[in-house]
C-alpha cells in the first residue's frame, strides 16, 4: 500500500469537523469521527506514518534516529460541562505496540494536547489491582494516562 497523503486527508477531515459540529448541535450526538480526527491530528502534528487501515495493535509508525515505534492513537473529545472521568478506548495488552497517544480535542475537534505513554507505564497502570474497566476491559480515565505520560504537544 502506497503512504497516505496527508495534505488531502487533511482537507477531508476539516470538511468532516464541520459537518460533525453541524451533527451535534442539531442532535446533541457525536458523529463518532473523534479516532479519525486524532490519528490524522497525531500524524500531522508529531510527523508520523499511518498504518494500514485495520492494522492489529497500532495506529501509526514512529521513526526517529533509525528507531521504529508501533504507536496506538487514542482520542478524546473535551465538550464543556461534560462528566470527569472520562475513558480512553480499550488498549489491548496482547497487541503489539510501543506506546499510546493521547489526543485531546475541544469541542470544535482541534487538537489541544498530545500525551505519550510508553507501553511498561500502560502496562503496570492496566494490570494495577482495583477498576474493572480497567483490569477487564484495558480501560484507561484521562485523568491516569495524563499522570503516567507525557506532554509531548500542545497549541498553548
Amino acid at each position: 500500500m502506497s503512504e497516505i497523503d496527508l495534505q488531502q486527508v487533511g482537507e477531508i477531515i476539516t470538511q468532516a469537523k464541520i459537518l460533525a459540529n453541524k451533527y451535534r448541535q442539531l442532535t446533541g450526538r457525536p458523529l463518532g469521527i473523534t479516532g479519525e480526527v486524532a490519528e490524522y491530528e497525531a500524524a500531522r502534528l508529531l510527523h508520523l506514518r499511518l498504518s494500514p487501515v485495520r492494522q492489529a495493535g497500532y495506529d501509526a509508525i514512529h521513526e526517529e534516529v533509525g528507531i521504529i515505534r508501533r504507536v496506538q492513537i487514542k482520542g478524546r473529545c473535551l465538550l464543556t460541562g461534560a462528566k470527569l472521568g472520562q475513558r480512553l478506548g480499550r488498549i489491548d495488552l496482547n497487541q503489539e505496540w510501543d506506546e499510546v497517544l493521547l489526543v485531546l480535542l475541544d469541542e470544535d475537534l482541534d487538537p489541544i494536547s498530545i500525551y505519550r505513554a510508553q507501553r511498561p507505564a500502560v502496562e503496570a497502570a492496566l494490570l494495577a489491582p482495583g477498576s474493572k474497566a480497567r483490569n477487564e476491559r484495558g480501560a484507561l480515565s484521562v485523568s491516569k494516562f495524563k499522570a503516567i505520560s507525557q506532554l509531548v504537544w500542545s497549541r498553548t
